[in-house]
């Protein structure tokens, strides 16, 4: 006996990785360029902080979060993106065990059972993170992939979905700096998406995970958007998380902030399910969103293998630096090709495009199509001497 649901589910890529590539050897000394995992050194002030904490192993951890936290969360917000003071107060931030299971629990907060005299839609871009999909699917709503391609400017196009659509939707995810593809939403489009989500009554979820890695320009948030409106939060969820920002993967550490009201029903649900974060892991995470200085030299790290990639790849494969984020999405016209071919003969591994997006059939030929196909996904992750190599060698062998 089990959930028939989890039939809708499909391997997780990683697995779709192994799967491709079992029976291949490595054709030189490996280097995983797969997995978005930060590889940065941990700032000192981890260590320092978790020394002096200790005694909050011995608490239950608060689901609503220390008063530490949310304030240091509140206090980066306003000074990231310009807020006014108070505008996110402590009833509008919960923290989260990572933003994966917060993304995938939300759905069970947020959308109904019914909705304009039909199954709920979530809309979500493709490519995705897959956490969405699974959250969704469980739920038993449905799902709407909008393609988020070139032509699109590797975002997904809600704003021209038509109203009918929109009327069904009770969620929509908007990822930006976007995974895979390094594209930003700006300030005057996410404005535009807050409207829509007030006018067709949905959740705006803006998942701004990378938020913090970037190239030249800091990448505008939803909850400036908020704040050029008038600094309501009403149908605004935003998601961030340490795990980039502050190379802590291994902390577990995120936030989901925005409209109070469904916070506090997400924090009635959370009471139920989820994990609490440690109370000296929300200590070292209050510590984290209140320094700054960390945050510029990891992000100059990365800056700097960016460059090193544009030298090295130029105009190939549909080469662009992200405007955000630290993956490449690069144009190898068969992605799962050229990672069994990477692997095999320089000993690289990356993700294919494919599966961090879902197929299309076409209903009047049949034909199956896949807007991730053509790409492989490059985590610019490791050391700069690591992943200089790793992309010399993608080169001589693409």
């Amino acid at each position: 006996m089990h959930n028939p649901r989890l039939d809708l589910l499909t391997d997780y890529p990683f697995q779709r990785l192994a799967a491709l590539l079992e029976g291949l050897e490595p054709g030189a000394a490996p280097l995983m360029m797969s997995i978005g995992e930060p590889q940065h050194p941990v700032p000192a002030l981890v260590g320092e902080v978790l020394a002096t904490s200790g005694a909050g192993w011995g608490k239950y951890p608060p689901i609503a979060g220390a008063p530490e936290l949310k304030g240091a969360i509140a206090g980066w917000a306003e000074r990231r993106y310009g807020l006014p003071q108070g505008m996110l107060p402590p009833e509008a931030i919960l923290p989260a065990s990572g933003t994966r299971e917060a993304l995938y629990m939300i759905a069970q907060t947020v959308v109904p059972e019914r909705k304009a005299g039909a199954t709920p839609l979530v809309l979500m871009p493709n490519p995705f993170y897959q956490v969405y999909l699974g959250g969704v699917l469980m739920q038993g709503a449905e799902p709407l992939l909008v393609d988020a391609g070139p032509d699109t400017g590797f975002l997904p196009d809600i704003e021209a979905l038509p109203p009918e659509t929109l009327e069904r939707a009770a969620m929509v995810i908007v990822c930006s700096p976007a995974n895979p593809q390094g594209a930003v939403v700006s300030l005057e489009r996410w404005t535009a998406l807050v409207r829509l989500a007030r006018q067709y009554d949905f959740v705006l979820v803006a998942d701004e995970c990378y938020s913090e890695i970037y190239a030249e320009v800091p990448p505008a948030g939803v909850l400036e958007a908020c704040h050029a409106l008038g600094g309501s939060l009403d149908n605004v969820l935003v998601f961030n998380s340490l795990s980039k920002r502050s190379s802590v993967p291994g902390m577990r550490s995120g936030f989901v902030a925005g409209d109070p009201a469904i916070i506090q029903r997400f924090q009635r649900l959370r009471a139920y399910a989820a994990a609490g974060m440690p109370l000296p892991l929300q200590m070292v995470s209050a510590a984290l969103w209140s320094d700054e200085a960390h945050a510029v030299a990891n992000r100059r790290l990365y800056q700097e293998k960016i460059s090193d990639a544009s030298a090295i790849f130029g105009d190939r494969f549909g080469y662009h630096p992200p405007a955000g984020g630290f993956f490449l999405w690069l144009n190898v016209g068969d992605g799962e090709a050229a990672t069994r071919r990477l692997w095999a003969e320089a000993g690289v591994k990356v993700l294919p495009g494919r599966y961090l997006a879902r197929d299309r059939v076409d209903p009047v030929s049949g034909a199956v199509s896949n807007v991730g196909a053509p790409y492989i996904r490059v985590a610019l992750v490791q050391n700069r001497e690591t992943t200089q190599q790793a992309l010399q060698r993608m080169v001589s062998v693409l």
